[in-house]
């Protein structure tokens, strides 16, 4: 039977990502899809509030009533509000991490430790 070639592991290619989380390639995977889930969740945050923050503006600029007026501002405030909360959620994780176990990242970036083989 002929052979095509071998299979490397990935988590042999992300080794240097890993060893921040782990400091190990054990159980890195799941750190990592982890960590991409959450800057993929703030990123569309930060484009729906964007896309909000224009709607909003061009529903102020384009409506003659003052309650049209008054929604836009509403819709401004409360974007402006979810940034506030996606932004702070990082500041007091770091607050929480530095109180609890004194390092301001333990909570943004988790380390596991268990058995070495």
């Amino acid at each position: 039977m002929a052979t095509l070639g071998t299979i490397e592991s990935p988590l042999d290619k992300l080794a240097p990502a890993a060893s921040g989380y782990l400091g190990s390639k054990e159980g890195a995977g799941l750190f990592l899809l982890l960590d991409n889930l959450i800057k993929f969740t703030i990123v569309i945050a930060g484009i729906y509030a964007f896309w909000n923050i224009i709607l909003a503006g061009y529903g102020f600029l384009s409506s003659p009533e003052a309650k049209d007026v008054a929604k836009a501002w509403s819709r401004i405030y409360q974007s402006m509000y979810g940034l506030l909360i996606v932004a702070g959620s990082f500041v007091l994780a770091a607050i929480f991490g530095y109180i609890i176990f004194g390092d301001a990242t333990a909570l943004l970036i988790p380390k596991i430790y268990g058995p070495t083989p």
